[in-house]
């Protein structure tokens, strides 16, 4: 079985993006790996080059800044890492650059690619997600966090990133996939409240105009995390490539999870999601085999 992984990222060592960890954290399961550097200024190349392994293949690139909707550039940028992607692999196996995999799935994630690798109704593999947010202590429980996401696909020259690069379609069809039970750790709301305010001044440039960012996005210097509407207590582990980056964290975020700021609408929802199981109006990026 053939495994290509690939990635995309830009301002990483700005942004403090947990970059590094990332790409390491699926290096055991695939045979080679691709890596799109944007344009950048702060060294992202170089820290992508520190990793030393012969797996890894830098594809340099410079972003379309003009693209200012829908976060159209982000796709753009994961579809120039497919199509570097070289050979006939099985699967193709996408993270971004703010997720890590724990260790403890890598076998679970190589026994499902194992398994459906000759059937070729199965076009993806699902994963779940957890969602940190604040500090590495508390995950978004809230229905506005997805709860699984595509991020194993085939090599297919018709499947393509889908919007701001969460999914994937086949031209333009949802793919059919199966679940995979594993998580996807995703830290993007995790880092120091200033690094958090540079994060969201630079991403939003890619789904609004520079009149809503100036009228929608606060002109402060560190990110306000207490601006949420629930989030719940993390018991497990982080990833072991995660855990020098949690021993170091140098900021505060303390919250009361039993509080939720929630409408009505969102309490109903909840009590039936937690009853049932199932997410009214959820949206599935996918077709899920049975």
């Amino acid at each position: 079985m053939q495994v290509t992984g690939f990635t995309f990222v830009r301002d990483a060592v700005k942004l403090d993006y947990p970059v590094l960890e990332s790409i390491k954290s699926v290096l055991p399961l695939c045979d080679d790996f691709i890596v799109v550097v944007g344009a950048s200024e702060d060294g992202t190349r170089q820290l992508i080059e520190s990793i030393e392994n012969d797996k890894i293949r830098i594809i340099d690139s410079v972003w379309d800044d003009s693209l200012r909707e829908g976060g159209r550039v982000l796709a753009i940028e994961t579809d120039k890492a497919m199509d570097a992607i070289q050979g006939n692999p099985d699967w193709c196996f996408y993270i971004q650059a703010d997720e890590v995999l724990h260790e403890q799935y890598l076998a679970p994630i190589r026994e499902a690619m194992q398994q459906h690798k000759d059937d070729q109704q199965v076009e993806g593999l699902l994963l779940k997600y957890l969602h940190f947010y604040g500090s590495f202590d508390f995950i978004g429980d809230s229905r506005k966090w997805y709860r699984q996401e595509i991020r194993i696909v085939r090599h297919q020259a018709a499947i393509r990133s889908w919007l701001d690069a969460q999914g994937f379609r086949k031209n333009g069809k949802k793919l059919q996939v199966k679940a995979v039970e594993a998580y996807m750790y995703h830290y993007g709301w995790v880092r120091h409240p200033r690094f958090q305010q540079l994060k969201q001044q630079s991403s939003k440039r890619y789904w609004h105009s520079d009149e809503w960012i100036s009228e929608n996005l606060p002109d402060v210097n560190e990110f306000d995390y207490t601006n949420i509407d629930t989030v719940a207590h993390f018991r497990g582990t982080h990833p072991k490539l995660m855990q020098p980056r949690v021993d170091r964290m140098n900021w505060k975020f303390t919250f009361d999870p039993t509080l939720k700021k929630l409408s009505l609408k969102e309490k109903l929802s909840r009590i039936f999601e937690n009853t049932t199981g199932y997410r009214i109006g959820e949206y599935k990026n996918y077709k899920l085999l049975k």
